[in-house]
């Protein structure tokens, strides 16, 4: 009985005991976590306390289209060269060089350029031109006097790619109706008239015509003609008026005429000077104001006379002037002269005078003096 109760005792004891250590090993299982399964309940902590962040990718690079290249333009001119053919003198001449684009693009002409003698612009003024459309470069020149062959090119700029410049010339030949003779005259001091010829003038057409007009340089040419008066041809006879003659030497008769195609005659004419000066006209440089320069010079009678030189003077009393040696050649003389320049006035840099050579029986002779003061001061030679 005592053996059965004690072994009952061991069983209650031993339940006890096992019921304990199931106890424990339950509540550590519950305060602590598998290991397998530490990794994942951490990430779920964490995501439960702070929100994920994105990953941001990185942007793609935009890529931008080309812009599609405008169709090209193209300029196709009907010709490069306008040839006018014969012209007469004096008349305005027109005409115009067609173009067309011939391109699939719009057509912008931005210049004309210019040209010497010559007008040249776009149609209406219009620059833009749709593909197929045409337009035309106008052209208006006047031709001269005389006759000539007339050349001339300009340059037409647009957005035409293949041919951004195009060249266009212009051409013509002008042809005179109306011929004079002569052309040019020399006119001599010592001859009666001057030595002037008669001026002949024709038409070459058939063409009858008057005169209407004669005017000479200085007026030292005339000539009696009625303007009422119609014909093929006029011999004119010059006067020249000596006193004003010497004081041109050079100069143009213009004719007016009333002939259609040839209005105006025009004769250039020169003088042939008394005396030959050398140097024609003294430049001094180098001057220190109120310092003597020498000079050579030589004056000689293109008319093949004597003559004496009386004295020397200064027309504006600037520079100072006077000649130390004076040497005979045949119809002239060698002069050495002494200039002495005067103070410079203010900032000046330069002076210029006139003086005169005087001549027995009371001719002068000018003499142009220009001079330049020297800036470095520095010593100079004052004799050539």
């Amino acid at each position: 009985m005592k053996l059965k109760s004690l072994a009952l005792i061991c069983l209650f004891v031993g339940c006890a005991l096992l019921l304990q250590a199931g106890c424990q090993q339950q509540s550590k299982s519950a305060k602590e976590p598998a290991v397998e399964s530490t990794q994942e309940p951490r990430a779920a902590l964490t995501s439960a306390k702070e929100p994920a962040k994105e990953i941001k990718k990185p942007a793609k690079e935009v890529e931008v289209a080309p812009e599609p290249e405008e169709p090209p333009a193209k300029i196709t001119f009907e010709k490069v060269l306008h040839d006018f053919g014969k012209v007469s003198p004096n008349k305005v001449n027109t005409g115009e060089i067609k173009f067309t684009n011939t391109g699939e693009g719009l057509l912008k002409i931005t210049k004309v350029g210019k040209c010497c003698g010559v007008v040249a612009k776009l149609d209406k003024g219009k620059t833009e031109y749709a593909p197929g459309e045409s337009g035309a470069v106008k052209i208006e020149w006047k031709s001269a006097s005389h006759a000539q062959v007339f050349k001339r090119n300009l340059v037409v700029h647009s957005n035409d790619k293949k041919n951004p410049a195009t060249t266009l010339a212009i051409k013509a030949e002008v042809v005179l109706r109306v011929a004079w003779e002569p052309k040019k005259l020399t006119l001599l001091l010592d001859e009666d008239n001057a030595g002037c010829p008669k001026v002949t003038i024709n038409s070459l057409d058939g063409q009858p015509f008057s005169i209407t007009g004669f005017k000479s340089t200085g007026d030292c040419i005339t000539v009696d003609f009625n303007p009422s008066v119609k014909a093929t041809k006029f011999v004119l006879e010059p006067k020249v008026n000596a006193d004003k003659l010497h004081e041109r030497l050079k100069g143009t008769i213009n004719i007016a005429l009333t002939h259609p195609d040839g209005n105006a005659a025009r004769i250039y004419f020169n003088v042939e000077p008394r005396y030959k000066v050398e140097p024609p006209l003294l430049i001094l440089f180098n001057a220190e104001p109120e310092t003597p320069i020498v000079r050579n010079i030589s004056v000689l009678n293109n008319y093949g006379k004597d003559f004496e030189i009386e004295s020397v003077s200064s027309k504006n009393d600037v520079v100072g002037i006077k000649v130390l040696e004076q040497r005979k050649l045949k119809h002239g003389y060698q002069l050495k002269v002494e200039i002495t320049p005067p103070p410079p006035a203010g900032k000046s840099i330069r002076f210029t005078d006139v003086f005169s050579l005087n001549f027995k029986g009371g001719e002068k002779l000018p003499i142009t003096c220009n001079g330049y003061y020297n800036k470095k001061n520095k010593p100079i030679s004052r004799t050539q």
